[in-house]
């Protein structure tokens, strides 16, 4: 009697990060986008760098964030402008991470950041997942970042109005935060907090989204930092340079005086004691 053995046949496994598309092909959406993402990474290093000596976290600056495996994989993915994620590595097996992959990481970003070009419609889109009709409708990236990914902290920038929409995940529901009285949103995970500020950068002078610390100190990028070093630096030269300035002045003006004391009839040692100079000098003056 033969024995027939069914071979099980396992489906493939989810696809990683090195397997998965690392852009949808479509275009930076403005100029001001590519310079205010490096700004907000630039400037809270710093923060980054002490919250995790380790070095264990990673930013995404309008990389995919895949939550879903689809066909095409793009339609399973968000690529916020700019967010963060703590207690993961930067690099996975040594590779730059080319997107990031939920169902392998399973920690999600603690915020999300999106440079709105238009009125924020697509930002806010809250349309949930559906199919009908065998098709699959795909859902909004505000459904997406708060049903699915779970971001405690979302961010809406809207770059023509620099209008700033914070949310805050509370009981599975975006909520919208109000600011302090800086105009500022606290993000308690960091300890900062997020806000707009006008200044220059990159050579555009305009509204830029910033962070500031917990007591409304402006969180410096290194060149700025640099900046102030430099600055600092000078001061400290022209203070020394004023103070050897003026050393100088003072030493000149004693040995001035000494021919003015002995025409007084002082002797060398009432001299040297009344202008605090050491007694050779005052007699190696005479001498000259």
């Amino acid at each position: 009697m033969t024995q027939t053995t069914n071979q099980t046949v396992l489906p493939p496994p989810f696809p990683d990060h090195t397997q998965l598309p690392e852009s949808d092909g479509t275009f930076v959406k403005n100029f001001q986008e590519h310079p205010q993402s490096i700004l907000l990474t630039d400037s809270i290093g710093p923060v980054l760098q002490s919250l995790h000596p380790d070095g264990q976290y990673a930013i995404g600056q309008d990389c995919g964030i895949y939550w879903r495996e689809t066909e095409p994989p793009e339609q399973g993915a968000e690529a916020p402008d700019w967010f963060y994620v703590p207690n993961v590595p930067p690099l996975i097996d040594g590779e730059i991470r080319r997107s990031y992959v939920l169902w392998r990481e399973y920690i999600a970003p603690l915020i999300a950041i999106e440079l709105a070009s238009g009125d924020g419609t697509v930002e806010r889109d809250r349309t949930p997942l559906s199919r009908t009709a065998g098709e699959t409708r795909k859902p909004g990236k505000f459904w997406v970042y708060e049903q699915i990914v779970r971001i405690p902290y979302y961010a809406i920038f809207a770059i023509k109005t620099s209008e700033l929409e914070v949310y805050n995940l509370v009981n599975a529901r975006y909520r919208r935060l109000t600011p302090n009285e800086r105009g500022h949103y606290q993000i308690e995970h960091l300890g900062v907090e997020l806000g707009v500020w006008q200044g220059s950068y990159q050579n555009q002078t305009q509204r830029w989204l910033r962070w500031w610390d917990s007591e409304g100190n402006l969180l410096l990028t290194g060149t700025e930092r640099a900046e102030i070093e430099q600055h600092r630096a000078e001061q400290e030269r022209q203070r020394a340079d004023l103070a050897e300035q003026e050393k100088t002045a003072e030493a000149r003006a004693r040995r001035e005086a000494i021919p003015r004391l002995l025409d007084l009839g002082l002797t060398v040692e009432q001299i040297a004691a009344a202008l605090g100079l050491p007694l050779e000098e005052v007699r190696s003056f005479i001498q000259e």
